[in-house]
């Protein structure tokens, strides 16, 4: 019995020579013997390359696996200000779908860990991941001595411990772009491809148990292929996302193979440049802020980094979009349309619109639905017209 070893190796298997890349340790599914025509002759040598053509491509055990995740929260809530001087924005309290209340971060990091995600490093400030540490075991464990007996307390508590095991940290020590915090990963990441989440946005999956992030992570195992969430886009909001346009991949519904990529661009250079053939009048392929990206995207980010590092102080940040394009331009890479929302908890109204969100995505609609419809049907009542006044 003969076995295969996860990564690229070249074997000889009963006088056939291939290359073997991204298996998981297994026996091949023969043996020598005349039953499986390995007695030799030219039918033997045809079922020899059957079999091990049929374990080769067999979609389950070669398809690349994404067991890493990274999500940059390593910026300073300038959008928040002044709560981020109180709190990280990561660590702010939302009350999830299972109605359970949650710590931001948590909430992000289960989207990632419900999707197969096995390890989370966190991109953060000099100083912030003992923080997050701090909170996170103080949390749990006023959980477990202030609400003894209480099943959420014990679920809550099961999940953080979850959490915190899963967690490592590495530290942007100074605010050099999105794109630097994402190098700055590069050891958590090793030679795997991984999962880029933000810290400030959460996703709402409009397919049952399936999770946003195990849409983008499903195609690009299966397509062992850089993947960007996208979501098609009106014209006047582009300039808030980074645009893509690319051609439609005729046996994949929603994929695209992407072309172009540019950062907020304005409408009349997304007419110019980003239109993508098959979507509606107007609309455009924004990014949703969810990547799948292979290691090799740290070889990109890194010449950025030493092209600024040689410049004088002040230079430009280094950006994630143009090492994308840059990804474009050496490999296949995909945008698939994700069947969900996003919410930027860092907009304007942004904490109370992805609040409203998770409550009607959730356990308790009900009981949300019923306090919106009462707080809109309540009368509008002009200051100081309170009774006694």
């Amino acid at each position: 019995m003969l076995h295969a070893k996860r990564g690229g190796a070249r074997v000889r298997l009963f006088g056939v020579t291939g290359e073997i890349s991204g298996l998981n340790r297994r026996p091949f599914p023969f043996r020598r013997g005349p039953h499986y025509g390995f007695s030799g002759g030219s039918n033997g040598n045809l079922l020899k390359l059957f079999w091990i053509s049929r374990y080769l491509s067999d979609g389950k055990d070669t398809s690349v696996k994404i067991r890493k995740a990274v999500i940059t929260a390593a910026g300073r809530g300038v959008r928040l200000y002044p709560v981020e001087d109180t709190v990280q924005k990561a660590m702010l309290p939302l009350v999830d779908r299972d109605g359970l209340a949650k710590p931001l971060v948590q909430i992000i990091a289960e989207e990632a860990i419900e999707s197969g995600i096995e390890e989370i490093c966190i991109v953060c400030a000099p100083g912030d991941e003992q923080h997050y540490l701090r909170q996170l075991r103080l949390l749990r464990e006023n959980l477990v001595h202030a609400c003894q007996g209480a099943d959420w307390a014990q679920q809550q508590a099961i999940r953080l411990d979850n959490l915190i095991r899963r967690l490592c940290f590495a530290v942007q020590t100074e605010p050099l772009g999105y794109g630097h915090a994402v190098y700055c990963a590069r050891d958590f990441v090793g030679s795997e491809p991984f999962l880029l989440l933000l810290d400030d946005h959460l996703y709402i999956s409009a397919r049952d148990n399936v999770r946003c992030a195990a849409q983008v992570i499903g195609l690009a195992e299966r397509e062992d292929s850089a993947v960007s969430a996208v979501q098609a886009t009106r014209e006047h909001l582009v300039g808030y996302y980074g645009t893509v346009s690319g051609k439609r991949m005729a046996d994949l519904p929603g994929v695209y193979q992407i072309e172009h990529i540019i950062e907020k661009p304005s409408v009349s250079t997304a007419e110019m440049m980003l239109q993508t053939p098959g979507l509606r009048a107007a609309y455009y392929l924004c990014f949703f802020g969810m990547h799948v990206l292979p290691h090799r995207i740290f070889d990109i980010l890194g010449e950025a980094v030493g092209k600024n590092a040689a410049l004088s102080p002040g230079a430009n940040e280094v950006q994630l979009t143009p090492a994308l394009q840059e990804l474009v331009n050496r490999e296949k890479c995909l945008a698939i349309e994700v069947a969900g929302s996003r919410y930027d908890i860092s907009a304007k109204f942004g904490l109370l619109q992805t609040q409203i969100a998770l409550g009607m995505a959730g356990s308790d609609r009900d009981a949300v639905l019923r306090a919106i419809i009462e707080q809109l049907a309540e009368p509008n009542r002009p200051a100081g017209s309170e009774t006694g006044q």
